[in-house]
């Protein structure tokens, strides 16, 4: 595991200001872990036709790519979440359960993504397979019609989910689930959730969920920041955070080959020299690894400051392109485009930076899309919202994870 930690002194609109950027990445061709997957399929009635299709593709594929060293089980809900197949391993007998089951998923009635969510943790949670982590993995297209339907309980439950040692992973589909609970359940693990379009989407966005699992070489990453000569310091990520006595604690969850995995903390700077104690610690192959960071500092004009910077232009930019959507929902067409303006000058600095691993094209797309809408008044506003909500959680992963299939190296 290679550790980062650099620092960068700015001039901001109060006066000194600090940013620190934490990174850690993959070293090299480290063997992936086996996965230990449930797959909570949503099968409600919404799904029927195409996205069911597509949704037992897009698992059939998950299964074809799972080696005989992984445990895959299966659970489809609609008003009632059923484990149609207990985790086992993928080995023939085990391939072909899961694809018999598959076969077998018709469309129902009702959602009840909160039941669904609880049986699959309490499902993967009964097996121990050492050296491997129990994960979900979900995709559904509605909103809770069944049992807890209130973002409060879906944020509990990831929460309860994570202390509980699952990961979980989450894809939208389309305009009618509601992201404030995925983003519950999954940012306690450290994850983000990935917003499909549609049926035809829904390969790609797999196969961004397939290279993390199928490429991942640690667990349970965090870094604890001790800041001196701070007047505060913030987390800018949406990663889980808490402070420990003088320490900001961050967890970063699983790192995968392939994805870079950061954090930005900013915070005023008090009179005088400033500086940082920073510890890092992660799970590989079963041990706990520490490891104590060095803080390079760094200038603005040095490639690691302008990467600095940039990841700064990003979040202001996915953060003001949300809330011009939510504007948009609302009619404040005045404030909508006010935000607008806000990112798009974010990113006209993003673009002048010329900075390496951060989606300019992406973003420029969408705020394409959101500038059209804007002008025009009008457009698939519920699903472009979610895309931007999905955008904002997922900042933090989306530098450089590969959207294709990649059959995994066993």
């Amino acid at each position: 595991m290679n550790w980062t930690a650099w620092g960068l002194e700015l001039e901001g609109s109060s006066g000194r200001e600090g940013h620190l950027l934490i990174s850690v990445e993959a070293a090299g061709q480290e063997a992936r872990t086996p996965v230990m997957v449930n797959l909570l399929l949503d099968r409600s009635g919404s799904m029927k036709g195409a996205p069911l299709a597509a949704a037992i593709e897009a698992a059939q594929q998950f299964v074809e790519l799972a080696g005989p060293g992984d445990f895959v089980g299966l659970l489809v809900f609609d008003g009632v979440a059923e484990q149609r197949v207990p985790m086992c391993a993928m080995d023939a007998r085990g391939r072909r359960a899961m694809m018999d089951a598959l076969a077998e998923v018709v469309p129902g009635r009702g959602t009840a993504l909160h039941q669904a969510v609880e049986l699959g943790a309490r499902s993967v949670q009964r097996m121990l397979v050492p050296g491997r982590r129990p994960k979900l993995l979900l995709l559904t297209d509605g909103e809770p019609s069944v049992g807890p339907d209130s973002e409060a309980a879906f944020e509990s439950l990831g929460l309860k989910v994570a202390q509980a040692g699952t990961s979980v992973h989450a894809l939208g589909l389309a305009r009618h689930y509601v992201a404030e609970i995925l983003s519950g359940l999954t940012m306690p693990s450290g994850n983000a959730f990935e917003h499909v379009d549609g049926p035809d989407g829904l390969s790609v966005a797999m196969g961004a969920v397939f290279a993390h699992l199928f490429g991942e070489v640690a667990s349970g990453a965090l870094v604890r920041v001790t800041p001196r000569s701070f007047v505060a310091l913030g987390c800018r990520h949406s990663y889980p955070t808490r402070t420990e006595d003088d320490a900001l604690v961050v967890t970063l969850g699983d790192v995968s080959r392939g994805l870079v995995r950061r954090v930005l903390l900013s915070g005023a700077i008090a009179d005088g020299a400033w500086d940082a104690v920073i510890t890092a610690s992660s799970v590989e192959r079963g041990d706990q690894r520490h490891q104590t960071l060095s803080l390079e500092r760094v200038t603005r004009d040095s490639a690691k400051g302008r990467l600095i910077v940039g990841l700064g232009l990003e979040l202001d930019l996915v953060a003001g392109e949300t809330a011009a959507w939510l504007s948009l929902a609302r009619r404040d067409m005045g404030r909508a485009l006010e935000q607008l303006e806000e990112s798009e000058k974010a990113l006209r600095e993003l673009v002048a930076l010329a900075v390496e691993g951060v989606p300019v094209r992406r973003h420029l797309e969408r705020l394409g899309d959101l500038r059209l809408a804007i002008e025009r008044g009008e457009g698939d506003i519920p699903l472009l919202i979610r895309r931007a909500q999905s955008a904002r959680a997922g900042t933090h992963v989306s530098q450089v994870i590969p959207l294709h299939l990649v059959r995994p190296k066993n």
